[in-house]
């Protein structure tokens, strides 16, 4: 029998409550160290909910540093190229509240920030990240309201950086599984062309 959870009060008791670090440790300002970080990480997940509640998690990713810290409160995200879906930026347009977990390979804490965002097209700082040549398509302007270390605990259970654990072969490759699950019109071959040793040649492109 499933027996859901339905108040905060029946949460609280099943959980607990926090102990006095986890719920001290939130911040509104960036630390010294959180710019740091910031620079050595070249990957982020950024959350976004829509006016209907309807959610999107985007992954980010760039060389180390790609967020850009704009001053105390406030940092930037650039986007590149992609499948123009656009469903975490729709969403920012009806609900600007945003999380973001910024990830350093091997690192088993990560930096979460919340806040609120916007969508700017063009800005001076987008000089500052070009990669291969290429400015940013747009970029996620953050307000940051919330900023903590997020504990180890998941990585370690999951043993997400052990590479004995790693098993990238245990599905069909990206093309096959895109033939077999979405149907579209190309043929399996001309997929694995598509993503095959080439693709990473058009990443900002």
């Amino acid at each position: 029998m499933t027996v859901e959870i339905t108040s905060h009060e029946e949460l609280r008791e099943l959980l607990g409550v926090p102990g006095a670090r986890a719920a001290a440790k939130e911040r509104a300002v960036l630390h010294e160290r959180d710019r740091q970080w910031l620079a050595a990480a070249p990957f982020c997940l950024v959350a976004t909910a829509g006016a209907d509640g309807t959610c999107d998690v985007s992954p980010k990713g760039d060389p180390a540093g790609f967020a850009r810290v704009l001053d105390d409160r406030t940092i930037a995200v650039p986007e590149r190229p992609g499948n123009r879906r656009a469903d975490g930026y729709r969403n920012i347009l009806d609900n600007p509240h945003v999380g973001l977990i910024f990830l350093i390979p091997g690192r088993t804490d990560t930096l979460r920030i919340n806040g609120r965002a916007k969508l700017v097209r063009d800005a001076p700082y987008f000089d500052d990240m070009l990669v291969q040549g290429h400015r940013p398509v747009l970029a996620v302007e953050v307000a940051v309201e919330q900023i903590f270390y997020h504990c180890a605990k998941a990585f370690l259970r999951s043993e997400l950086w052990r590479p004995e654990t790693w098993q990238p072969d245990v599905l069909p490759s990206r093309a096959r599984l895109i033939k077999e699950v979405e149907t579209p019109a190309e043929s399996l071959a001309d997929l694995e062309r598509h993503y095959g040793p080439t693709y990473a040649d058009n990443l900002y492109r």
